[in-house]
């Protein structure tokens, strides 16, 4: 199943106790999702550069925005050690249909081998909102 295809749409609740439990919802469900926008997750070795790559997207109008964390410190397994670093984080705002080439411009200037680029879609928002991410974007109406 897929969550671009609005066949399946994760959900979380709690119920009376407080616990947290994992719902799926179709869309017959009656739940929105939206197949335009998405937001793409990339970390970075630093602010600096994550705001760099982060402008460069969004002067191509590759994102309409990006949203960078404070530092954040990644454990992962890498080359057979297991590493522990700062980095830096941003949350981009884009179409779906540009993931593609922010994958392709994040594989070409990013400092790492592998670079942490996933893609996350947005379920839901406010409608202005999402129109200002599609006119921000390729392919969207120029800004007013």
């Amino acid at each position: 199943m897929n969550l671009w295809d609005n066949e399946i749409l994760m959900g979380w609740y709690a119920d009376d106790d407080q616990a947290i439990h994992a719902r799926a919802q179709t869309a017959s469900d009656g739940a929105s999702m939206n197949d335009e926008v998405c937001e793409i997750v990339i970390t970075g070795p630093s602010q600096e550069w994550v705001a760099a790559f982060t402008r460069q997207l969004v002067d191509d109008r590759l994102a309409a925005c990006g949203h960078i964390s404070n530092e954040i410190r990644s454990i992962y397994r890498w080359e057979g050690s297991v590493r522990d670093e700062p980095e830096a984080r941003v949350a981009l705002h884009t179409r779906r249909s540009l993931v593609s080439a922010i994958v392709d411009r994040a594989n070409r200037d990013h400092p790492s081998d592998v670079p942490c680029v996933i893609a996350l879609p947005i379920v839901d928002g406010d409608p202005a909102y999402i129109d200002w991410v599609l006119r921000e974007t390729a392919n969207g109406k120029e800004a007013e």
